[in-house]
């Protein structure tokens, strides 16, 4: 059986203690927020998942979606549940008040992402994708598209998809054929088939809102000749409600490793009625602004699932009995005591926690960089947030999602056996996270965008947005006693992040493949001493609270006892991933390709 209760305790840590959003009302948009009211959401948000969506999430991996004459049915539960969550405001809480949202800060809307796609993550990949058609239509539509569409989007009747790649593409999206042809009345017929779509077609709204890339008839080749369309599952009559049917169908629909009860569709496009969003040929542009919400989105599956394995495994751990402590029993009186007294098992559960709680800490630093980047009223400010956030979003997406599958496969062997089989459900989590890997982009493709495009950036202007705070992080806390163990082997990391980071600069003006050849274990490199900042960040407010009269003591020495098992058990990884970075292409690239 599953379980998953909300980590409000550790949310309220990271947004009030860690990140601070008290100078959040200062903000215009944001005059509203305060403690009490992310507070009061969160619990909200918590109670919310988990007594209306976990309960479906084993059912609905069993059940899964089924297409039946071009409709595509969710599994038992679904739609009630999806109906009481736009009912209770969730799809409308970080958009725009001008479109009947309400205009709370992504530092809050990240966090209600987590609980949902711990909770069940099939069922939170439907709203999810419709935020980030919203952000593309109001970044770079038409008037008239976004008062037709955004009002339904954010109240969530209408949902959205994002259609790109096909059969033939994967990545490579310049090869992509879904042809438009302009029509007489300023719309386009569009006509191509897609695949991979997820939430293509379902039963949950009365309309669905396609974002599909396609070539116009004068198209330059490759990805500088594609174009951005809006297509309705439905063309919008004169009220406003959906009238006819427009020439889009679902052609099948994938069966899948795990999300189950996510629809993932083949989509045909027949002529389907569509209008331009944004300029003809930049496509992508607009596109990019929907990938980059949901990659950051993405990120936070991976976070959610690794919650929800922890806690499972953490349950567990406390009541299987099997053996005695090395150092002598610690439960007499019962036949056997209970796993986690075991060290080996402290040490899957040790990594789970840090893992997680430290992704949950660098995603609060990122949203909070969000806000700044939309409300910040200096522009210098809202400048360096968005170079923070452009360089941190492939590391967001790939760290976050490499560790989430990393610890779902953790919990299951924290059960043995029965991790294996169906009973527990932590095997759903394994097959649930693995796909957070591979979609938006792969976490190569990831990585090749953090060495390839953020790195030499404007002269390595982005690098500076997390080097600069690094360096002040660390000689702020060299001559606190209480940190010298958590700032030296951070320092010891960050200073073979920096080596690394011109070696690769370096290297890659002579030789592209090179940086190819290091992009991978850069980025986790860069996650790891990311997530070392973080917990050098969270040891630091412990020993203010503790200083204090903190109603919580057992709270913040766990977080000190949690940040020194990062630094001391994990972040020496990073001396391992130094010495392969350095070593360069030549091992990699040696066999001829028929060799293999």
């Amino acid at each position: 059986m599953q379980v998953y209760n909300a980590p409000i305790r550790d949310m309220r840590f990271v947004l009030h203690e860690l990140i601070g959003i008290s100078d959040y009302p200062d903000m215009p948009g944001l005059e509203e927020i305060s403690p009490d009211l992310a507070d009061a959401i969160l619990e909200e948000s918590g109670k919310f998942c988990t007594e209306v969506l976990l309960p479906l999430n084993a059912s609905g991996d069993e059940e899964g979606c089924v297409l039946e004459n071009g409709v595509v049915r969710t599994p038992n539960g679904f739609k009630e549940a999806y109906r009481a969550f736009a009912e209770s405001g969730w799809t409308a809480m970080a958009s725009d008040p001008e479109w009947g949202g309400q205009g709370l800060p992504e530092s809050i809307n990240k966090l209600v992402e987590e609980m949902s796609c711990a909770a069940n993550l099939s069922f939170g990949l439907y709203p999810g994708l419709t935020h980030g058609a919203y952000q593309a239509i109001v970044d770079h539509a038409s008037e008239e598209l976004k008062q037709t569409y955004l009002p339904k989007m954010v109240e969530g009747t209408w949902s959205g998809t994002m259609c790109l790649t096909e059969a033939h593409c994967g990545t490579d999206l310049g090869l992509l054929r879904t042809r438009a042809e302009p029509q007489d009345d300023g719309s386009y017929k569009i006509t191509g088939s897609k695949i991979f779509i997820s939430a293509g077609e379902h039963d949950l709204t009365e309309n669905i809102i396609h974002l599909v890339l396609a070539r116009l008839p004068d198209a330059p080749k490759g990805i500088k000749g594609i174009s951005l369309f809006l297509v309705p599952k439905f063309l919008p009559n004169a009220e406003g409600a959906p009238g006819k049917r427009n020439g889009v169908s679902c052609s099948g629909i994938e069966h899948k490793m795990g999300i189950k009860a996510s629809a993932t569709c083949q989509m045909s496009f027949d002529e389907a009625k569509g209008w331009l969003v944004g300029e003809p040929h930049k496509g992508m542009r607009a596109m990019f602004t929907m990938m980059n919400s949901e990659r950051l989105s993405v990120g936070i599956q991976g976070l959610g699932a690794a919650e929800a394995a922890y806690q499972g495994a953490v349950a567990y751990a406390k009541e299987r009995l099997q053996g005695r402590s090395l150092s002598g029993a610690k439960h007499p009186d019962k036949p056997a005591d209970p796993i986690i007294v075991h060290p080996d098992v402290r040490r899957m559960l040790m990594t789970m926690r840090a893992n997680t709680e430290g992704c949950r800490a660098l995603g609060g630093w990122v949203a909070r960089n969000l806000d700044m980047m939309k409300h910040h009223p200096d522009p210098e400010k809202r400048k360096e947030a968005e170079d923070f956030t452009a360089l941190m979003t492939p590391i967001v997406k790939a760290l976050f999602t490499d560790l989430g599958f990393e610890t779902a496969s953790i919990g299951m062997q924290v059960y043995g056996g029965h991790g294996f089989i169906r009973d527990h459900g932590m095997e759903q989590y394994v097959r649930d996270s693995r796909i957070s890997m591979i979609y938006e982009g792969t976490n190569g493709v990831q990585a090749l965008d953090l060495v390839g495009r953020k790195l030499p950036a404007h002269m390595g202007r982005y690098l500076r947005s997390f080097f600069h705070p690094v360096l002040e992080e660390i000689d702020a806390a060299v001559d606190d006693e209480r940190l010298a163990d958590l700032v030296q082997p951070l320092s010891k990391a960050f200073g073979g992040l920096q080596l690394c980071t011109a070696e690769i600069a370096q290297k890659s003006l002579k030789d592209p493949e090179e940086a190819g050849a290091a992009a991978t274990e850069y980025l986790r490199l860069f996650g790891l001493v990311a997530l070392g900042v973080m917990w050098l960040r969270s040891a630091k407010v412990a020993h203010q609270a503790l200083d204090g009269q903190c109603d919580d003591p057992n709270f913040y020495k766990a977080k000190l006892t949690t940040a020194q098992f990062y630094m001391t058990r994990i972040l020496p990884q990073a001396a391992g991933l130094v010495a392969s970075i350095r070593s360069g292409k030549a091992a990699m690239m040696a066999l001829d390709e028929m060799a293999f």
